[in-house]
């Protein structure tokens, strides 16, 4: 009796010891992969998308036979547009759950709250945003545009192709609209546009009585000079805004809006016609033909179970920033972070609008820039589309800044080396 009672706690300790060596060998035999984007919260309309997006990639990857002779294993959590959660969430996918490498962030407070965690753990973090820019780090790839991708190019073409001289630069009060428009607003005063020119106006996240701030646009813009709106607005504050325009008689052809921050899932589900004939820059859009982009467009709708499901920029990025690593990991033969880092600078890989993206140095992308007008159905139609264009971390317009190049390669391997006093003012290692 006494030799059953010690056999059956020792048989199931055997169990137990064989199940736990088990699960680590099949964690050993995974590549894990960190989703760090907001399910609940604020940006959760926006950040899901991206999400199920990174899902679909690792799945058709490991359709493909997975990576270094593994399966890729995605790893989501949820930092439910918390901005100082982001960072405890990062830290957990680096530390605890060891992943290769984080495909996340949409807000630049999320990715500068998450930054000193990958850059005091050595992770890598791919981020699919537009993005005020003055910034690059040794452990960020930055895959969405920088200002000069896109903000810079949506002013020429209403300044060259539009006629407009009078400006009014309206954001979301936070980094990157002031940012963004402290660099427009020193672009346009190097155009020859006087300051008198030139209106800025703040307002903070959700915002939505938009009846004054429309009416001192409308006077703004009866000068006799044509007027236009650069639009930093983020969020839902975007519907009142451009609702506010119609009801006070402001169409497109009076004064045109461009925005950076309403796209395809914007637009997605609410009334578009007071937004139709009014711009937005991107550089990707669901109308775009191209072969890549409808095959990439099938994909995504037999993934989620619905043709009604829209894709956009962000979701573009992530696929060109997927792709990229995955070849850096296969020319490297590890996913060590620093020999991937070193292996993905130059690398290439089709965008989804028939060009190519490139991984540059300075962790930046190559990207064309595309122009669109809103349609009723909520998709764009592209009015202008520029060749590829080098992403720039530093803004060539700021005087703190234009002296400041990003070069990850030796003999520079600096993100914020001053080209005049050649000494490096960034993180460097």
């Amino acid at each position: 009796m006494m030799n059953r009672n010690f056999r059956a706690p020792a048989a199931a300790l055997a169990a137990a010891l064989s199940l736990g060596l088990s699960t680590i060998a099949t964690a050993a035999d995974t590549i894990k992969v960190g989703v760090l984007h907001s399910l609940s919260g604020t940006m959760a309309i926006s950040e899901t998308t991206l999400k199920d997006t990174m899902l679909m990639l690792i799945e058709e990857q490991n359709k493909k036979g997975g990576l270094l002779g593994k399966q890729l294993e995605a790893v989501v959590v949820d930092p439910a547009s918390n901005w100082p959660l982001f960072a405890e969430k990062a830290r957990e996918l680096i530390a605890k759950e060891k992943v290769a490498a984080v495909f996340g962030c949409w807000t630049s407070v999320s990715r500068k709250s998450v930054l000193p965690v990958f850059e005091e753990l050595n992770g890598l973090l791919f981020y699919p945003v537009q993005y005020e820019g003055e910034e690059s780090s040794k452990n960020v790839f930055y895959t969405g545009a920088a200002p000069n991708q896109q903000a810079i190019p949506a002013v020429d073409y209403l300044m060259n192709d539009l006629g407009v001289e009078r400006w009014v630069l309206a954001g979301t009060d936070y980094v990157y609209p002031r940012t963004t428009n402290k660099i427009l607003e020193a672009y346009l005063k190097g155009k020859g546009v006087a300051e008198a020119d030139i209106l800025i106006n703040y307002t903070p996240f959700g915002h939505s009585d938009w009846q004054s701030i429309v009416s001192d646009i409308k006077k703004f813009g009866s000068s006799g000079k044509k007027t236009a709106v650069v639009s930093t607005i983020n969020g839902d504050a975007n519907v009142p805004f451009y609702k506010e325009l119609g009801n006070q008689g402001l169409s497109a052809e009076d004064i045109p809006v461009v925005a950076f921050s309403v796209g395809e899932e914007e637009l997605s589900g609410i009334d578009t016609k007071p937004l139709v004939g009014h711009l937005a820059a991107w550089n990707y859009f669901m109308s775009v033909d191209a072969p890549a982009n409808a095959a990439f467009i099938k994909t995504w709708h037999g993934y989620i179970k619905s043709d009604k499901r829209v894709t956009n920029d962000p979701m573009e990025a992530h696929y060109i920033g997927f792709n990229l690593w995955v070849q850096a990991v296969e020319k490297a033969g590890t996913t060590d972070t620093d020999k991937v880092a070193e292996a993905i600078i130059g690398l290439e890989t089709p965008n989804l609008t028939g060009g190519k993206a490139v991984m540059l140095s300075n962790h930046h992308i190559t990207k064309p820039v595309l122009i669109g007008e809103i349609q009723d159905d909520g998709q764009f139609s592209v009015v202008s589309e520029t060749e590829a264009v080098p992403g720039d971390a530093w803004s060539d317009f700021l005087p703190g800044s234009k002296d400041i190049i990003a070069d990850w390669t030796p003999p520079i391997s600096c993100g914020n080396y001053n080209s005049v006093t050649k000494t490096c003012s960034g993180q460097n290692f």
